[in-house]
């Protein structure tokens, strides 16, 4: 059995998590239930009577827990990170890092004497984060940059004097000049477009989704220039189900929702705003990617499907189990029911319960009524 850590960020939900895990809500927000080994949230694992923690286990014996294909493309470390996020309020305005990028700027923040878990640093490993996203209930995110033309339309439509330049940036096809723009602005011009972007939303026009949000996020970040820089993204909304992968360099705000989350071992988020976190805007601009974005949304067409993208790291199984399911591991796995109960190699969970399943367990099976996902890494079977 594996037991995973909550993390209670502001922008979590009160109400979701405890729903899913069948607790009583504390009151507190809860953002996030991690699954699995890393070092700021360790997952417990329960074996032998013992609970101990499961990067201490992998620790301990990184072939038996791992397998030997595993260390030796990724070392002595799970690859990959399992979450369930509750969305309740926008987060910050963020991208991620290639793992080229990750490792220059944790050697350079290291070379600057900034401590590893300081509040001002921005990266926390050498490791990159491509990331995709599971809908459990309908989930809704700015990600990646539209066609700069549409953007340019919508910015145009708001009637805002003050983002001319920006519009004729975005017009010129000019999308990374036009971010540049917005986030160097100084502190008080920033706001004074903020306010009046957020003005303009709130009254009758084109594009009224994107008003709604900006709206809100503008609610909970007054004077904030992220809410210009978020309608420059795509709107996806995404159903139970649908998933999305984001690579790095994508920039996003997820905006509310549940979905499961799985992703690459690491905890590097380069801010741009929309949030009381650190923000840097230099080292943001270094990893954005501002190319128009083509939204991949991969809708499942089975009860049973794998969602494989395009990094080693990581694959993701989505099981809608109605009876029983075999399954073969070929490197670690951990299994989460989302919803229901089943029994998974044996070990009876529910939801928001999860079982570790180390290299070597082979064959095995899920049985029972609920939702399930399997996390592994992207091994071709």
């Amino acid at each position: 059995m594996l037991r995973g850590t909550v993390q209670r960020y502001a922008w979590g939900s009160r109400e979701a998590l405890p729903r899913i895990m069948g607790e009583p809500p504390t009151g507190e927000p809860q953002a996030e239930l991690w699954l699995g080994a890393h070092h700021r949230g360790p997952s417990s694992l329960l074996r032998d009577g013992e609970d101990l923690s499961l990067d201490g286990v992998i620790a301990a014996d990184p072939v038996g827990e791992l397998g030997a294909e595993t260390v030796r493309s990724f070392g002595d470390e799970l690859p990959f990170l399992l979450k369930i996020l509750a969305v309740d309020q926008p987060l910050s305005l963020q991208a991620h890092p290639t793992r080229r990028q990750a490792q220059a700027g944790f050697d350079a923040q290291d070379e600057l004497g900034i401590p590893v878990d300081a509040d001002q640093r921005s990266y926390r490993d050498r490791n990159h984060k491509p990331e995709l996203i599971c809908a459990l209930e309908p989930f809704t995110a700015f990600c990646g940059f539209r066609p700069p033309s549409t953007a340019a339309e919508l910015l145009d439509s708001l009637k805002v004097s003050d983002l001319a330049p920006v519009i004729v940036l975005l017009r010129e096809d000019r999308a990374d000049k036009a971010l540049r723009w917005l986030l160097e602005r100084p502190p008080s011009a920033g706001a004074e477009i903020a306010h009046r972007v957020v003005e303009s939303c709130s009254q009758p026009g084109p594009f009224l989704a994107e008003r709604q949000w900006a709206v809100r996020i503008g609610q909970q970040h007054p004077g904030d220039i992220g809410v210009a820089i978020a309608l420059m993204l795509n709107l996806v909304e995404l159903s139970p189900g649908q998933a999305l992968f984001l690579e790095a360099g994508n920039l996003h705000v997820y905006l509310h929702g549940v979905a499961v989350e799985i992703m690459a071992n690491s905890d590097n988020v380069l801010r741009g705003g929309l949030t009381p976190k650190h923000v840097d805007v230099p080292a943001l601009l270094e990893v954005v990617d501002c190319r128009a974005y083509e939204v991949p949304v991969t809708i499942p067409d089975s009860p049973n499907f794998t969602f494989r993208p395009p990094v080693p790291d990581f694959a993701l199984t989505r099981i809608e189990v109605a009876d029983s399911v075999r399954c073969h591991s070929r490197g670690p796995e951990i299994v989460l029911c989302a919803s229901g109960q089943v029994s998974a190699a044996g070990c009876e969970i529910a939801g928001g319960g999860a079982v570790w399943l180390p290299a070597g367990t082979g064959e095995y099976a899920i049985s029972g009524t609920g939702l399930v996902f399997r996390a592994q890494t992207n091994h071709r079977e």
